[in-house]
């Protein structure tokens, strides 16, 4: 049976495109149509509750993909009780628990305020840094363009002050 060019997810014929699962092979069984409203949200975390009341009948479907998406987003909203009273196949549940815990793994790095700090950010030092091993002190209000971010450790970024690369830890620092 071929799948048509609605939303999976909330029946929507508006703006559909293919979104793959999370954790995806990439093959056309591991993807859905997906509206642009529900794709935002998706993309974002940012989840609004109400608009994905639609995964009451979303998650009875015979799509994998749709159930495994269902489940996710259930469980990203706190809907346990929702979680518990769907039905996967061990290969579903698998699926989507990969995706789950590859969220719940996921290293979020933030500046001193907070915000969310991403590779090629443009940061600012909030206090005068003495650099060890280079010989020099990174200045307060010195700005730091295109950082990187330290493999494995959410509490540093790395970027070039006076041409030198160096790590700085993100509770010295804000976004610019």
């Amino acid at each position: 049976m071929a799948r048509s060019e609605v939303c999976e997810l909330c029946g929507s014929s508006e703006d559909v495109s293919v979104l793959e699962l999370p954790v995806s092979d990439g093959s056309e069984d591991q993807s859905i149509y997906v509206c642009a409203n529900c794709k935002s949200q998706i993309e974002s975390g940012e989840l609004d509750e109400t608009h994905f009341n639609c995964l009451n009948d979303t998650m009875w479907a015979e799509t994998p993909a749709v159930k495994v998406m269902a489940y996710i987003l259930w469980h990203k909203l706190g809907r346990q009780d929702m979680v518990e009273m769907m039905y996967l196949e061990e290969d579903e549940l698998k699926l989507a628990q990969q995706a789950i815990d590859a969220e719940e793994n996921k290293l979020v790095y933030k500046d001193a305020n907070g915000v969310e700090l991403h590779a090629g950010d443009s940061i600012v030092i909030l206090k005068d840094l003495e650099v060890k091993g280079a010989g020099f002190t990174a200045k307060r209000g010195t700005t730091v363009t295109r950082i990187a971010l330290a493999p494995n450790d959410p509490t540093h970024v790395e970027g070039r002050v006076n041409g030198t690369k160096i790590f700085i830890k993100t509770e010295f620092v804000k976004k610019a």
